[in-house]
Formats: C-alpha cells, structure tokens, sequence
C-alpha cells in the first residue's frame, strides 16, 4: 500500500508484485481461485478489465437480452492469446459456464496455463491449450476442419517493436507516479509475444479479419480487443473490404483506461 497523488492510501499499480497480490485477492474472492499466479516477466493482466470483455461479450451472444445469455458448457469460446494467466476462461467460466479453447504460440505460456487449470477444481474440463505454431497465423492451425465457436476472444500485441512497447511502459510509469521519471517496471508484466509484434495489432486485426473471411462459420462472433483509438478507422476499412454482415464497436473505460472491443460476423 501508498499514499497516491490524491493523498489517499491505496494499491501501489506501479509495482509488479502489488499488482499480482491484487490479483490473486480478487481471482480468490470473486472466481473460486485458489492458485494463480504468472512466470516472472509475463503479462499479469488486470481482473476488472478482462471481466468488462467477458460481460460485453455475453451482451452480444445474447443481443443484449441478459435472459438470453447462453450459459454452460456446450457454449465453447475460441481464446486467441490465452497467455499464461487463463483469466478469461476462469471469468468466462465462472460467471457464464463456459468452456474455452485457448491457443498460444509460447509453449511455456502454454504449460502454465494447463497448471492454473490443474490446480483449481472450478476450472476441470473447462479449458483446453492448442499450441499456434505460426506467429502470423490466428485461426489456421489450431482450429479443427469443422469445428464451431460461440465466439472467440482475443487481447492482440498492441505495440509495431520492443521500442515502441517500451516508450508506452515509460509513458504508464510516469503517468502512476504523477508525472515523475523513475526506472522502468512493467508493472503488469509481458513478454515479447505478448506486448508486441510487426505491425502491432492493427496487422494482427487485419490477418484475423481475413482468417475469418477464409473461415467464416468458425465463429458466431469474432471479437478483439482494440487499443487505440486511432487505429480504428483501418480496421472498419479492413471489415468493410471483408464484406462482413454486421460489425460493432463496443467502448471500455477502467479509470483512464479507454478502449474498445470490435465485433463481425458474417
């Protein structure tokens, strides 16, 4: 715990360690889990954010009708980047039932996540790992010839390089320490698969967008998260030249957060 720049005493989020405890509090209290915890260096992703997706995502699957929210297990999301946290499909199961597919091109991530699943009760039988081979592939290559989703889920590179990754860590540091140049700490953690990759994540979008051309009955929706705003107005291009049937752009905000989760379907 600090005093923050408003006087008060809160969670200090510009240490990794404060942040990973708060984590494992709120996964403990509110999800039923009794072991989390990521490898030193990987993305350890904040719980109310990740909740915000899961929740919108049912709002969609359900056209906003909270009755008609489809719940357990036959429901079968495809989690693009799973990483080494498992958080979605701990929230998706918990709070929906749900049952996930989670891909990942690192095979370390890979294995964590199969240990998170071992060793909570609430998590058996909801998660399955499929190693991506290809860093420029999405949806080919793990996804079965027939296989069919409810929707898939993803939180893609944002950043185009490392240097481009690390001036934003730079950017969040001082913005956590009112304003002040301090050392860099990537406070919420992430390897390099997890925080950047060529093109950032406007070329990521725009290679499942064309995935999901090639394959359109994968998915009933196909979801991503989209940072920045800017970026935006290329990805509707790619989705307009995609001829999807129907595309969304749901706005989030946690604190100063802001960002958006795009849709399509076909």
């Amino acid at each position: 715990m600090a005093l923050n720049s408003h006087g008060t005493v809160s969670i200090d989020f510009a240490d990794p360690a404060a942040v990973k405890a708060l984590n494992q509090a709120l996964l403990k209290a509110d999800y039923r889990i009794g072991v989390w915890d990521v490898p030193a260096g990987y993305l350890c992703p904040p719980i109310p954010g990740r909740a915000d997706y899961v929740h919108h995502l049912a709002d969609l699957l359900s056209d906003g009708i909270e009755a008609k929210i489809p719940r357990g297990r036959e429901v079968r999301i495809l989690d693009v980047g799973i990483g080494a946290n498992c958080v979605y499909p701990i929230i998706g199961g918990h709070d929906y039932g749900w049952s996930f597919v989670g891909t990942d091109t690192d095979p370390v991530a890979l294995e964590h996540g199969k240990k998170i699943v071992a060793g909570n009760a609430a998590l058996a039988g909801r998660v399955e790992f499929r190693r991506q081979r290809s860093s420029l592939a999405v949806f080919r290559g793990v996804v079965e010839l027939g296989e069919k989703f409810a929707a898939s889920i993803c939180n893609p590179p944002f950043h185009a390089s490392a240097e481009a990754a690390m001036a934003g860590a730079r950017r969040k540091v001082r913005n956590l320490n009112g304003g002040r140049a301090t050392a860099v700490i990537l406070n919420f953690g992430g390897k390099t698969t997890e925080l950047w990759c060529p093109g950032g994540e406007v070329d990521f979008i725009r290679r499942m967008i064309a995935e999901s051309v090639v394959s359109p009955g994968v998915c009933g929706w196909f979801t991503t998260l989209l940072s920045k705003g800017e970026h935006l107005p290329l990805i509707e291009r790619a989705l307009e030249q995609a001829r999807v049937t129907e595309r969304r752009v749901v706005p989030m905000a946690q604190g100063q957060k802001q960002s958006r989760i795009v849709a399509w379907r076909f």
